[in-house]
């Protein structure tokens, strides 16, 4: 029974230490954020593929970049070469458990002239008187050939499992790994978007300041015939150049900043900062917002967000290695068998006479190392917290990160909605006073203040349309959005 029982233990094995089960998180039934006042673009709680929210903005230019940067990205590139480096450590991880056989050769040639070497044994001499037990050993010179060649495999039976749940904390490893090679990808999309939005918004604002500036130059050239007829004094043609002179003042620090988005658009692609420069410069309108936004549940972040599922593959990772540890409180048994031939001679080496072999069988249990194997054993277990901490912080970021982008997405159509109000409202005041001010029933200020404050409302509708774009962005990088299962 008992042999039966060992024989049983040998071929099957068991797997020491805890069994990895994935936590199980409570989410809130949908995001509180959902529901609020959206006056251009809706999110819903509806089923939501955002492997390529890109896609949604129709902008030709921008699905090229994000197509190009998946394919040449430096950060991602890196990502893609740390999933190879972690597959072959599965390799090296399962090897463990496998023979290792190993095969040797050598050949041996001895000469001495030493007398010591010759009286121990086999050196060629002057014949000496046969027959007399009490002759002298030879003394001349010792020559020894020796051939071999020989196999010899070793195999450490994985009976309680230590090398198995090596080779589940090296598969973690990968799956972690992979997972956070598509959060490159996520991050990837997001900021380029972000840097295009941000480049074409810029443009925008740059263009305002132009046809502003148009604006009020042809303003000043009226101010000026009507100054030199003596209708207005010269304090409004000074008034009104300061104005012009201001707006376009603002156009240089613009400039930089579009420079600025089109060298971190190149780079994001790998490239040289200037190499963008000729193809981005031609000014494009504003993609425009989806009108119905799909976001899911809290639920789903689980699944979509690529960080939250790295964290998840991370303490599975430290679950196994705590299996390791445990692993090396049991023996091991270790199987050594070795073939070998030697010969003092190439030509008779292969005979069978010159065979040797050796089986050998080896149990060791480790009975006293100080304390080292429970402490490794109690770290790892910490360790295994941590990663347990990670996820719940991970888990906890993304329903956060999902909440702060849906409420910064529709406040900011809210403040874009009443931006285009005063928008309306300052061109209205604007076109009022300059016909007043023709009329002569109102000063020059007046036609000055309602200019700055067109511009300004202009220049504020923008910069809320450039920060509601990017809000969506975002939005859909906190969803998790940008990645799909097709390797980048």
């Amino acid at each position: 029974m008992k042999r039966a029982l060992l024989c049983s233990l040998l071929l099957t094995g068991c797997t020491v230490g805890p069994d990895y089960v994935k936590p199980d998180v409570a989410t809130a039934p949908a995001f509180q954020e959902l529901g609020g006042k959206s006056p251009y673009s809706t999110p819903v709680a509806g089923e939501a593929d955002l492997s390529r929210w890109w896609m949604q903005f129709g902008d030709a230019e921008l699905q090229k970049l994000i197509a190009e940067a998946l394919r040449s990205n430096l950060d991602l590139l890196t990502a893609a070469s740390r999933v190879r480096e972690a597959r072959e450590q599965e390799i090296v991880a399962g090897a463990a458990g496998l023979p290792q056989v190993n095969a040797s050769g050598n050949a041996i040639r001895l000469h001495s002239n030493s007398s010591l070497t010759s009286k121990l044994g086999g050196g060629s001499s002057s014949s000496g008187s046969s027959g007399s037990s009490g002759s002298a050993a030879p003394s001349g010179p010792m020559d020894v050939t020796l051939y071999s060649v020989g196999f010899d495999a070793t195999w450490e039976v994985d009976i309680f499992g230590g090398v198995r749940r090596g080779v589940e904390a090296a598969a973690a490893g990968t799956d972690a790994a992979r997972w956070q090679m598509r959060d490159g990808e996520v991050s990837l999309t997001a900021e380029l978007a972000t840097d295009y939005l941000t480049l074409r918004a810029t443009q925008a604002r740059i263009g305002l300041l132009r046809d502003e500036g148009a604006s009020q130059q042809g303003v000043l050239k009226l101010t000026a015939d009507r100054a030199r007829a003596g209708f207005v004094t010269q304090l409004d043609v000074n008034q009104q150049t300061a104005l012009v002179t201001s707006t376009r003042a603002q156009i240089p620090e613009l400039q930089a900043q579009a420079r600025a988005m089109e060298h971190a658009i190149a780079v994001l692609l790998a490239k040289q900062p200037e190499a963008m420069t000729a193809e981005l410069d031609a000014t494009a309108p504003m993609p425009a917002l989806p009108a119905s936004l799909p976001v899911g549940l809290p639920s789903d972040l689980l699944r979509r967000r690529p960080d939250v599922r790295a964290a998840e593959r991370q303490l599975a990772q430290a679950t196994a290695e705590v299996g390791v540890a445990v692993a090396d409180l049991y023996p091991k048994f270790d199987l050594i068998g070795a073939v070998s031939l030697a010969s003092n001679s190439l030509g008779t080496l292969a005979q069978s006479k010159n065979l040797s072999e050796v089986g050998l069988g080896s149990i060791m249990w480790p009975i006293f190392h100080g304390g080292e194997i429970h402490a490794n054993i109690r770290s790892k277990e910490e360790e295994r917290q941590q990663a347990y901490n990670a996820y719940q912080k991970a888990v906890l970021g993304a329903i956060r990160d999902a909440e702060d982008a849906l409420a910064r997405y529709t406040t900011e159509q809210q403040r874009l909605a009443e931006l285009e109000r005063s928008v309306t409202a300052a061109r209205s005041s604007a076109t009022l006073a300059a016909r007043q001010y023709k009329a002569g029933t109102v000063t020059y200020v007046n036609v000055l203040t309602a200019q700055a404050n067109l511009l300004s409302a202009e220049d504020q509708r923008e910069q809320s349309r450039m920060t509601l774009a990017t809000n969506l962005v975002s939005l859909y990088k906190a969803l998790g959005g940008g990645w799909s299962e097709e390797p980048a």
